[in-house]
């Protein structure tokens, strides 16, 4: 028996070797794999063993074992490899001297078991678990848009979310306001299904099915993709979204914009509210004053009533109706009474005032509203506060305190709300003109446009004492702008502009006087004075077409003849003052430069009067009896230039009447 026992023992074990040496994986029982893990994309490094069993590993064979079925990939023969025929033929290569072997470009389909496996008697093989893993996408959520409502028996479609190509199924948790929710029988179901992409990634898609309530209907929902990766666990969110939620009213009201004290001119919208979504059918009644019946006011395509502008007619009592098409319930507010803030028009008495001058004159200011109402007066021209109160009083008035005059009715307690009225005091008196004359500087030949500006009571009329076309307009009741358009003629520029201002108690005028200025260009232009205060005139000019060589022409002689008058005074200076060698026979040579052949004689005239002539008298001071007529007469010099280049004075002496000079 003992011995029948030891034969048993004997041939197991041989058996057991047998197997060994057989060399077929997976028969015997296998340990607990090892565990590789790389996200999809990466190279997998797999390690035939501990490291310091290197040297068993000479000639090594791998195999990827899918659905419990070794295929021999990769063998590894004297530290050399040689891929095998198949998927992974050329995503394996040999690292670490032999010992280890890397698969690339990992994908999902390479999550299985590989395993190696020594030629030595004494090997064993080396099983490896490879794990794949992949991050989804950034989750989508899509809302229910068609909304649910709170009267639904039974959960509704809240919202889908979408998790893609992910590795492995990522798992999906629903949020409301930033709680987790959980299935709940008849209130919350999660609904999640996936699908294999041909690349071997997953695509989830979940949906919150809920029973909602009113209270929801401002409630944020979001989902949360978790996964892992080698690195750890993770977690990406989608955005919020609020789902419509229906639910009926049990309340309206009125609302009115803006808030706070009315006034007449604003922009009233005077509209209904609810608690229910969809909001019911609104409109709006005011009570009639009269019959103190409600009546239905017209409103826009919105509910809304627009009061634009407002006026105090709009004051009175307001509601609003309410019907829900759904359950056909009709709801009322409370009644809101409107107050439209006013100030009735300014009157002014007397409505026209008129008043002789150095007299006395009272205005009155009235105005109605239904707030306390401050008045104040200004000077129309200046803005100036002149009194507050209804009255103002004006004392030994001045025709200068003719005019505009405005009463401001304002209600302090409503910010804005104000009217005014213009009153024009008309003092009697002949036409006034701030100045009596002014300049003008103009060209010949331009078009002008004179302006002259009266004041007075009764209103004066303009006239003018040349001919052009005039035309008048009113600045104010009393005062009158008149404006001439006119050329520029000699018989103008000596003559002057007269604007006559007259009425029924006088006259006055304004005289313009025209001054040719010569610094102004040639050619068509215009130029614009600046006028006075009232009175003072504005002058705008055009120039007529000139042919320029004409201007040059002119240009070029008076230079000349200024320059030869400037060397002929100086001439006959010198000469009386003994200051030339030449006596007083009248006749002396002079050296110049050479001159063109031909001789000439310049004669200069002076318009100066006598007494303006001190450079042309004697050099001892000699002066003229008052009895001696030649004194008004122009002084004659007379230069001759002669053919050598030498100069000589022909003649001096004042031009007489009858005489000559050679």
């Amino acid at each position: 028996m003992e011995l029948s026992r030891l034969v048993c023992a004997f041939l197991l074990a041989a058996c057991c070797c047998c197997r060994r040496a057989a060399g077929v994986p997976g028969e015997a029982e296998q340990p607990e794999p090892e565990l590789v893990e790389v996200e999809v994309g990466g190279t997998a490094l797999l390690k035939c063993g501990p490291s310091h069993s290197q040297g068993n590993f000479g000639h090594v064979d791998w195999f990827s074992v899918h659905k419990e079925k070794p295929t021999l990939i990769f063998r590894v023969h004297q530290g050399l490899g040689q891929s095998q025929p198949g998927e992974y033929q050329h995503r394996l290569s040999l690292q670490d001297k032999g010992t280890t072997l890397a698969l690339a470009h990992i994908t999902p389909h390479d999550e299985r078991i590989f395993l190696c496996q020594g030629k030595r008697p004494q090997s064993q093989e080396h099983r490896i678990q490879l794990r794949v893993y992949k991050a989804p996408e950034e989750p989508s959520i899509q809302v229910n848009a068609v909304g649910i409502s709170v009267n639904s028996q039974e959960p509704e479609e809240v919202a889908t979310c979408v998790g893609r190509n992910g590795y492995p199924v990522p798992q999906v948790i629903w949020y409301k306001n930033g709680r987790p929710l959980k299935e709940e029988k008849n209130r919350v179901h999660i609904q999640s299904s996936q699908i294999v992409e041909s690349s071997g990634l997953y695509t989830l898609q979940s949906v919150l099915k809920a029973q909602l309530v009113k209270e929801d209907k401002d409630a944020q929902f979001y989902c949360e993709l978790n996964y892992r990766l080698p690195s750890g666990n993770h977690m990406k969110e989608s955005k919020e979204v609020t789902v419509p939620v229906f639910y009926p009213a049990e309340k309206v009201w009125l609302e009115v914009e803006p808030v706070g004290m009315l006034k007449e001119g604003d922009r009233v919208e005077i509209r209904c509210l609810a608690d229910g979504n969809p909001p019911p059918h609104f409109s709006i009644s005011k009570q009639n004053l009269s019959t103190r019946e409600m009546e239905e006011e017209t409103t826009d395509d919105n509910g809304i009533l627009v009061l634009e502008p407002a006026q105090k007619e709009h004051s009175g009592v307001y509601e609003c109706h309410g019907l829900d098409l759904e359950t056909t319930t009709s709801l009322q507010s409370d009644q809101q009474e409107l107050l439209v803030n006013y100030v009735s028009d300014v009157r002014v008495r007397p409505a026209a005032p008129e008043s002789q001058e150095g007299s006395s004159l009272t205005l009155t200011c009235e105005a109605e509203s239904n707030q306390a109402i401050e008045f104040q007066w200004l000077r129309e021209k200046t803005g100036k506060l002149l009194q507050k109160g209804p009255v103002l009083q004006l004392y030994n008035l001045k025709r200068e305190e003719g005019g505009g005059y405005r009463c401001v009715a304002s209600v302090p307690s409503v910010p804005g709300l104000n009217r005014t009225q213009l009153v024009n005091v008309a003092v009697f008196g002949s036409p006034w003109m701030t100045v009596k004359e002014r300049k003008v500087w103009v060209k010949e030949n331009t078009v002008l446009n004179l302006s002259c500006e009266a004041s007075g009571h009764p209103r004066p009329t303009i006239s003018w004492n040349v001919d052009g076309m005039a035309s008048e307009q009113d600045q104010d009741p009393q005062s009158v702008l008149s404006i001439l358009n006119v050329l520029v003629t000699p018989e103008l520029l000596e003559t002057g502009a007269e604007c006559v201002a007259s009425n029924s108690l006088g006259k006055n005028t304004t005289i313009i006087f025209l001054e040719l200025d010569s610094n102004r260009t040639t050619g068509l232009s215009t130029s614009t004075v600046s006028p006075h205060a009232k009175a003072n005139s504005t002058s705008t000019e055009k120039k007529l077409p000139e042919p320029e060589s004409k201007g040059v022409v002119i240009v070029a002689v008076t230079v000349c003849i200024l320059v030869l008058a400037v060397l002929g005074a100086v001439l006959y200076f010198f000469y009386k003052k003994g200051k030339l060698p030449c006596g007083r026979s009248g006749k002396q040579e002079i050296t110049l430069p050479p001159s063109p052949k031909s001789e000439f004689v310049v004669e200069v005239k002076s318009d100066k009067l006598p007494e303006e002539m001190g450079l042309l008298q004697g050099s001892n001071g000699d002066k003229r009896a008052p009895g001696d007529q030649s004194g008004s007469r122009p002084h004659l010099a007379f230069l001759t230039v002669l053919t050598d280049g030498r100069a000589r004075q022909v003649a001096e002496g004042p031009w007489r009447e009858g005489s000559s000079q050679d």
